[in-house]
Order: C-alpha cells, then structure tokens, then sequence
C-alpha cells in the first residue's frame, strides 16, 4: 500500500470520525436538554455547547486517526519482517 493510500485513508477515517461523534453527540438527551429542548426552553444553555462541541470534534478525530495510524505502523512492520525473513532462505 502507498504512503499517499494511507494518508488519504487516515485523513478519511479521521472525518467520519469526527461527525460520527458530533451526531452521536447531539442526539444525546443531555445535549438536547442544554439546547431546549424541554418546556419553554427551561434549561436552556449554550456555554455547555460552546465549550463540549469542539471536544468532541476533536476527539472524534484524533481517536480514529491514532488507531489508524498504529495500524498502518504494525502492518509496516509485519510486511517488512516478513519480506526480511523471506530474503534470508532464499539466501
């Protein structure tokens, strides 16, 4: 696999990761809760919004990326140990 494969593929992952969490996020009865969503608005508050969204963002991107960056480290590595056991019986 190519480096430009594995690039594109953990940014990829890195973005689905990052709305995946913010969707799973808002649809939460506590964040649904800080935005309104109850009885004429009672409970209304966007500080816990303003100061969640972008943690979540965040970890919904770093996360993935991190597994798939170790990921694509130990498959280097597994492929390049076996192509030296191989070249050494060959030998």
């Amino acid at each position: 696999m190519s480096r430009d494969a594995v690039t594109g593929g953990g940014c990829a992952v890195s973005l689905i990761g990052a709305v995946g969490a913010v969707v799973v996020w808002w649809q939460t009865s506590r964040t649904q809760r800080h935005l309104g969503n109850e009885f004429e608005n009672n409970g209304q508050d966007f500080g816990a919004v303003l100061t969640e969204l972008p943690l979540v963002f965040l970890a919904g991107a770093v996360v993935p990326a991190v597994v798939w960056g170790l990921g694509a480290l130990l498959l280097g590595r597994r492929r390049r140990s076996r192509a030296a056991g191989v070249s050494e019986f060959h030998a």
